[in-house]
């Protein structure tokens, strides 16, 4: 816990919760290794630990130091730096048209299949959403769009909700990249026809992962793995209706740029929103959705709280933000300089600016200006060796 204004408020961070209540969590449930690595770093991060830095003023001598973060991407302290770099680099990008956002959902009744197979699930997410957009776009639009896709997994209650938002550029580019296709400005695609498209395309390629022994079944699931109950679940989800859900168009190219700020980068809780954590329990703030999102406090024990975090673990190098159609990785910086030529917008390379500079253009504070005269600036003067450098050090002296 930290309290860095000397006041009375008490604040708390998942570390906090991992620290007092991990173990005990640890040994009545097993754990993968990735797991358990996420729970290490989010407890050892910004702590002596990992080591860090000795920081002195130039002006008055006033000296600090600076832990080292553990840069997990599950760790709610870890996401300023990462997402502030994400933004600048996509700023470059951002075309002088009006943005769609569509968010594709998939049912609930899939989760317990999603959590025991989140590689191969969350992937297909990817690939359906991917191709109906795609083919939406060739279809109504005769031309290729381009689109961000981020994914999301959680609630505000920290449940297992998986979903995919996209950023869609309000129009498309012609296959002989001769000439920008506008889509009208405040209707892009039918959200009833590319749910029925989305459900499709999401339901073959599960039925085909099911037929070439991609998928598992372990515990409550065991049943699905006989076929006949995979055909009712499957025959179930075809009854049911998948949610695509549009939102307002952004109104400008600095609102995609000021919503992509605040969404790519996020984790399943942000500290700030801890309220209590003793006795067993967590107390944090949550925006009931479906009551005008009004802000609560729920109450959970800490066990019921780490299984929650835990269940928005990503697989190891499983890419949460994914481009595709003309803002694909391959041919991205070739086909947005065509696409502003076409839109009559000047292509501008992005400057490259530190790190430093980047945090102090977003917050308008200069984090290097020394805390305590105001006036020199802080410079590393010193190392501080991690635990493991430390015993590296230890064991060869």
């Amino acid at each position: 816990m930290c309290n860095p204004n000397q006041s009375q408020i008490q604040t708390y961070e998942v570390a906090d919760i991992f620290h007092m209540y991990g173990d005990e969590y640890i040994k009545r449930h097993p754990l993968p290794l990735h797991y358990l690595k996420v729970i290490h770093d989010i407890v050892v991060c910004r702590t002596k630990h990992l080591g860090g830095h000795i920081y002195k003023c130039n002006h008055c001598g006033y000296e600090t130091e600076v832990y080292n973060s553990c840069r997990n991407r599950h760790c709610p302290k870890c996401q300023f730096t990462a997402r502030v770099k994400w933004v600048e680099k996509r700023k470059s990008e951002i075309l002088n048209v009006n943005y769609f956002h569509n968010v594709f959902t998939l049912p609930h009744t899939l989760n317990p299949l999603v959590l025991r197979n989140k590689n191969v699930c969350l992937n297909l997410l990817f690939k359906a959403v991917s191709e109906t957009l795609t083919e939406f776009g060739k279809g109504e639009l005769s031309g290729q769009i381009g689109f961000i896709t981020v994914l999301h997994t959680w609630t505000q209650t920290l449940m297992d909700h998986f979903h995919l938002h996209c950023v869609i550029p309000a129009g498309a580019i012609s296959e002989d990249k001769e000439k920008w296709i506008h889509s009208k400005d405040d209707f892009l695609f039918s959200v009833i026809a590319l749910s029925k498209k989305f459900r499709g395309k999401y339901l073959y390629y599960l039925k085909k992962a099911y037929d070439t022994g991609e998928l598992i079944f372990p515990g409550k699931i065991e049943h699905l793995s006989r076929e006949r109950e995979f055909k009712k679940f499957m025959d179930s989800l075809w009854e049911k209706e998948w949610v695509v859900y549009s939102k307002k168009p952004f109104s400008s190219p600095e609102k995609v740029l000021e919503y992509l700020s605040r969404y790519t980068h996020r984790v399943a809780i942000a500290n700030h929103r801890i309220v209590s954590v003793e006795n067993g329990t967590v107390i944090f703030n949550y925006k009931d959705r479906e009551n005008g999102n009004i802000e609560k406090q729920l109450t959970l024990s800490a066990d019921e709280f780490i299984r929650r975090f835990l269940l928005h673990v990503l697989p190891e190098k499983f890419m949460k933000i994914r481009y595709y159609g003309f803002l694909g990785n391959r041919n991205r910086k070739e086909n947005i300089r065509i696409c502003r030529e076409l839109l009559g917008a000047v292509y501008v390379e992005s400057t490259k600016k530190d790190t430093l500079e980047l945090i102090k253009e977003v917050i308008g504070v200069d984090i290097t200006l020394c805390p305590h005269c105001k006036k020199g600036q802080m410079q590393a003067v010193g190392e501080i060796m991690s635990f493991a450098e430390n015993l590296k050090y230890c064991n060869t002296s």
